[in-house]
């Protein structure tokens, strides 16, 4: 009856609200070497805008690299030095419009309305003097340049893959020893229910290691999605993620009595969150502050990010240590409650 009566309610909020193609509020990176009067008006005009929020002032090229590796900003505009000077003596000036395109539509969409927002201005000024000013906006884009679609979506498939997988095979791993009656060989052994909940998951995630290494050889080989960073890393983020999404079937196992109610839970209450709050289709940061909130506590948002850092930015592990951190505290609190939740009697 929950999922029966609830889950219209959850649909309809998601759907209404995570799924938009527009960009709001994106964070940007401004260096201005000219400082002059024509920059500060554009700026202004970007700042004042919906769609950024001027979140660094850099003062050099090596400056915006770093936070672009940060994850910071999604786009960077960058004046040209005398850029007013320049626009009333020769008649043109040059913006240069740096975007991660890691993920593609959301480079389009960014650089689409930055230029947008400096063709007003220019036509502003056209307006007001006889000389046929033009504005040149140069679009350079990071870590992706061909703007293939795969560099997005492999990160993306990769976490709910796993995600999915893992949690659907493990959610009965329990709950089916309570059906078919032989839990109670394992409560009358001398084995304590931390090692009874981890023995479950050990073939899983042979399982699961096997999966990885399928999907990284198809988006190498078939995709053409290089590993532009550590593979060692990447892997060992991945088994990590694997734990996490095992250990959560496994709680998903010891709080149900039903194998059918347990499918139910790992299939369709975790899927829907994990397709549009991770950050694989839609970017989390357009959505709602609740729904931003709530995406903190799922697991494939994390892992995700750290799969574009290191295999599409060709980042060190420095750059996911808060992921990495962030997936081992879920994966020590979800198999405390499983443990907790652990029945040593059978009703």
């Amino acid at each position: 009856m929950m999922i029966l009566l609830g889950m219209p309610v959850i649909q309809i909020i998601l759907f209404g609200f995570a799924i938009t193609t527009e960009v709001k509020n994106a964070e940007i990176a401004v260096l201005d070497l000219s400082k002059d009067e024509a920059t500060r008006k554009i700026v202004e005009a970007i700042e004042v805008s919906e769609y950024f929020h001027v979140a660094e002032y850099v003062h050099n090229t090596k400056d915006i690299d770093n936070v672009f590796r940060k994850g910071r900003i999604g786009l960077a505009i960058v004046f040209s030095e005398n850029f007013y000077e320049n626009l009333l003596h020769t008649g043109k000036a040059q913006i240069q419009l740096i975007a991660d395109a890691t993920d593609p539509n959301t480079a389009t969409t960014l650089t689409n309305y930055a230029t947008a927002i400096i063709n007003n201005y220019q036509r502003q000024i056209v307006a007001t003097g006889p000389v046929p000013y033009q504005i040149v906006p140069e679009v350079k884009l990071m870590y992706n340049p061909q703007m293939k679609g795969a560099y997005n979506f492999v990160p993306g498939v990769l976490g709910m893959i796993l995600m999915l997988i893992c949690a659907m095979m493990t959610s009965v791993a329990i709950v089916r020893e309570k059906e078919m009656g032989t839990m109670e060989v394992l409560l009358v052994s001398p084995m304590k229910p931390i090692i009874i909940i981890l023995s479950k998951a050990v073939p899983y995630f042979a399982i699961s290691a096997v999966n990885l290494a399928t999907v990284l050889l198809l988006a190498v080989f078939v995709l053409k999605v290089p590993v532009m960073g550590s593979l060692f890393w990447l892997i060992l983020v991945s088994l990590l993620f694997i734990f996490v999404s095992l250990s959560i079937g496994i709680m998903v196992s010891t709080l149900t009595s039903k194998q059918m109610i347990a499918y139910l839970i790992s299939g369709m209450v975790f899927m829907i969150p994990v397709m549009l709050l991770s950050g694989m289709i839609y970017p989390v940061e357009n959505m709602p502050a609740i729904l931003q909130w709530i995406s903190h506590i799922i697991p494939a948002k994390w892992y995700i990010a750290a799969v574009k850092d290191l295999m599409i930015k060709g980042l060190g592990v420095q750059a996911v240590l808060k992921e990495i951190t962030i997936l081992f505290a879920m994966a020590a609190v979800i198999t405390a409650i499983s443990v907790k939740k652990f029945k040593n009697r059978l009703e």
